[in-house]
């Protein structure tokens, strides 16, 4: 059976499960959620406007082994590398093609930031309660780097918050988070489609909608 119909729903049941997790509120006032676009927008909506938190992008890029691009050898932020040693060794990837293909990511980084977040400053994230979101992991290349480059600015604790990852991926981010809220742990993976009935890819156009919905919210909260 498929537990999620689409991400909006997932995104809604991932904010039950956060609230449900403290008898109040109290542990993410001052927080914020940042999703990985595009995939985990809808749902890092849904739970900023159910926790009343603000909602920015964690930008991050998966590095793709060149011919098999969906196999991560690692993934970059704006502020950090991890690479998949075992992926990189068992594929004979030489440092010259991962600092290339790093490159190309790099440039499809800075699009991304210019297009979605415009000149929007990036948030001080010094100890605030921090939400990672996104629609599932896989193998946890790109959420990882989200993860250690959040840990740079010092915030009071991360929340990794996914609907749907396999019990070995999560198990790697035990030492990288302070706590983990996910609501499906299948043995059997396969992929973080198949966890859903509608997983349509997202354009940049409706990512940009969505944050000028969160930024709604976030400033009627504030009036």
């Amino acid at each position: 059976m498929t537990p999620f119909y689409d991400r909006v729903e997932a995104g809604r049941l991932l904010a039950e499960a956060l609230r449900s997790s403290l008898p109040d509120d109290a542990k993410y006032r001052g927080a914020i959620a940042l999703a990985l676009p595009r995939g985990g927008v809808p749902l890092g909506l849904e739970v900023a406007r159910a926790l009343h938190i603000p909602l920015d992008l964690m930008l991050v890029r998966k590095l793709g082994v060149p011919g098999h691009r969906e196999l991560a050898m690692g993934a970059i932020t704006s502020g950090a590398r991890v690479v998949n040693e075992s992926v990189i060794a068992n594929c004979g990837i030489s440092d010259e093609t991962l600092d290339a293909v790093t490159s190309e990511e790099h440039l499809e980084l800075e699009r991304r930031a210019r297009r979605y977040r415009g000149d929007r400053p990036w948030p001080d994230l010094k100890g605030r309660c921090v939400i990672l979101v996104d629609d599932g992991i896989a193998t946890g290349a790109t959420m990882e780097a989200a993860a250690r480059a959040v840990r740079l600015q010092q915030p009071a604790s991360i929340v990794l918050a996914v609907p749907v990852a396999p019990p070995d991926a999560l198990a790697r981010f035990s030492p990288l988070v302070d706590e983990i809220v996910c609501l499906a742990t299948p043995e059997a993976f396969w992929a973080i489609g198949a966890w859903y009935r509608d997983f349509s890819q997202l354009t940049d156009e409706e990512v940009i909608a969505m944050m000028r919905e969160a930024d709604s919210l976030a400033r009627g909260e504030d009036e």
